[in-house]
């Protein structure tokens, strides 16, 4: 019999705590790893690993894989791009607990917040679960790539606790929030990870109603986190953008909610998104100044940061585009892609439409936040921010990139270069608006976050927004642009890439199983071709229930995936391997034992 079960040789080991990493051997039995440096002995499989590195799996803290993750095996993109653990359930929103009266309502309520076609979800959910454990029990029974652990959602739990009530402008009453407590407190016996809540203006229902969970009380939220008490597992989250779209003076009201609900989960870890916004381009220094005070009290906090501007892609095929709002385009806004590009090529179409203006997309009825109308009537501004791709993505280009400088190179209008874009490569064409964290029009802000102490690479938002972006690639462009291709300012070492990709996000969820490459960890790892690691440009393809289309990105380098000590992606392309498991977190320590 073989030593090992799978042997990678001669490899540049990053352990995932940030030190030194150093040429050797690992060495995998059981799907655990059993030598790592030397592994002397033979392997039925033997991974060559020479001129690559080896990391642990990444570990993905914000996706939405709620409703893909109890349809799909393959877990598309995340698995692409080293991810090994997705967590999901963030936001708030999800499909747990659920009665069936409440099906379509779920649906409309993540179609609108995490732009996911509905059609897909109706078609994809088998719902053959009710409670937040049953759940649970349906991921653990779907074999997948990689491994998930789910929070519950502050807007599903909502609804099934306060039925109709759980509108924006109804708040729970003391026997509902003690209903939402206990439900809380038996997922977490069941191994739910957390709880989420979101309290954006920008989360919609398809609608266009307010989320559940998005004005809840602080003394909601305080009796709902009290379920965290004297636990030794469980973490909470929270989106917010202090009501920046109603009233900016309100930060410091909604900050005490924030800390009174850290407070109140008792000593559990807590992590928020952390992002520029234009409108308000120092407010993410006021979040982490809020949570250093909390972090100063001996709470554990953490900022969830992007690696790069959170934007979103424009263009005939995606969820937006510029002209959607012009009467014109309306007109022939049913029609086929090539028929509708047909008919915008003429000379008669491109005259009608630049002669016009948008109608307004938001409002009663519309998932389309305000923020859209605000950015095409100020599109000659915007315009400034606009940029195509190239083969080689790139996310951070100059001024003179932008759609904008290209329009007056041309001695055009801004609509006139717009409208040329989206009908080029047969109106495949993709545009890139960097809406947060690209202000000045550089990453300096970016790199920030991302080196402060509290924080933690986040905000993929994989499987989400899939006709609008595709940001679980973010850990392909972390350690690919920000540790060796980055040219306009600072880098980080890979080293401490991957620590943070690794053993940083291990350490905030309490999964004391995996993160690192130790003898007794979980055999999840990367064994990437550092040189050659790099991204393929977005592509739509339709490929979700119901014929939905959905952004995916490629990468290409990594060499193998390994999960519970099987091969998931070889050679960049997924295997037919499903070793992938529910994590049902406070257990791990009874696996590792095992």
């Amino acid at each position: 019999m073989a030593t090992y079960d799978l042997k990678i040789t001669g490899g540049m080991i990053h352990e995932g705590e940030g030190g030194s990493p150093y040429i050797g051997d690992v060495g995998i039995k059981a799907g655990r790893i059993v030598a790592v440096g030397e592994a002397p002995g033979d392997a039925d499989e033997v991974i060559d690993a020479q001129g690559c590195i080896i990391t642990p799996g990444f570990i993905d803290v914000h996706t939405h894989y709620d409703g893909q993750a109890t349809w799909d095996h393959r877990m598309e993109p995340s698995i692409k791009h080293g991810v090994t653990t997705a967590v999901m359930g963030n936001c708030g929103v999800g499909f747990a607990p659920v009665r069936e009266s409440d099906h379509e309502r779920l649906i409309k309520l993540m179609e609108g917040v995490e732009d996911i076609p509905g059609t897909a979800l109706a078609e994809g959910l088998s719902w053959d679960w009710e409670s937040f454990p049953d759940y649970l029990d349906a991921l653990e029974k779907t074999p997948r790539t990689l491994d998930v652990a789910a929070m519950v959602g502050h807007d599903p739990l909502r609804v099934y606790v306060m039925d109709q009530r759980a509108s924006f402008d109804q708040q729970a009453n003391d026997e509902e929030i003690a209903k939402m407590r206990d439900l809380v407190s038996e997922a977490l016996d069941a191994g739910a990870i957390g709880f989420a809540t979101g309290r954006s203006d920008l989360h919609r229902t398809a609608d266009g109603d307010w989320t559940p969970a998005s004005e809840a009380t602080t003394k909601e939220l305080t009796g709902i986190a009290s379920a965290f008490k004297g636990r030794d597992h469980g973490v909470i989250q929270a989106v917010s953008d202090f009501d920046l779209e109603r009233d900016q003076s309100r930060f410091e009201e909604e900050w005490k909610v924030v800390e009174e609900y850290v407070r109140a989960a008792g000593g559990r870890p807590f992590s928020m998104s952390l992002m520029q916004r234009d409108f308000a381009p120092d407010q993410w220094r006021k979040i982490l100044k809020g949570l250093e005070a909390l972090d100063e009290e001996g709470y554990t906090v953490r900022a969830q940061v992007a690696p790069r501007a959170i934007g979103v892609f424009l263009g005939l095929q995606c969820t937006f585009h510029p002209f959607m709002g012009f009467p014109a385009y309306k007109e022939i806004a049913d029609l086929p892609l090539d028929e509708r590009v047909a008919v915008m090529k003429t000379d008669a179409f491109r005259k009608k439409i630049l002669s016009q203006k948008s109608d307004k997309l938001a409002g009663p009825g519309s998932s389309i936040p305000p923020i859209a109308d605000l950015l095409i009537e100020n599109m000659e501004m915007v315009a400034g921010k606009l940029f195509t791709l190239s083969e080689n993505p790139d996310y951070e280009q100059p001024p003179e990139n932008a759609i904008g400088a290209k329009a007056e190179a041309r001695g055009v209008s801004v609509w006139e270069e717009l409208f040329d874009t989206v009908i080029a490569r047969d109106g495949r064409e993709l545009i890139y608006l960097p809406i947060y964290n690209y202000t000045e029009l550089s990453y300096d802000n970016v790199l920030t976050m991302m080196q402060h102490p509290l924080a933690i690479p986040g905000l993929s938002d994989g499987g989400a927004h899939v006709g609008t972006v595709c940001d679980a690639s973010f850990p392909s462009y972390l350690l690919s642009y920000w540790t060796r291709d980055r040219t306009r300012g600072p880098r980080i070492a890979p080293e401490r890439a991957v620590q943070m990709l690794t053993g940083d996000i291990a350490d905030y969820l309490g999964l004391s199983d995996r993160g690192r490459i130790k003898p007794g960890m979980k055999a999840d790892l990367n064994v990437i071709d550092y040189q050659k690691l790099r991204l393929h440009p977005p592509r739509l393809v339709k490929d979700l229930p119901a014929g939905g289309q959905r952004l995916l990105q490629d990468a290409e380098g990594y060499r193998a995936t390994i999960v519970s000590g099987e091969v998931v992606v070889r050679d960049d392309q997924v295997t037919e391997a499903r070793p992938g498991r529910l994590v049902r977190a406070g257990r791990q320590e009874a696996l590792a034992a095992e």
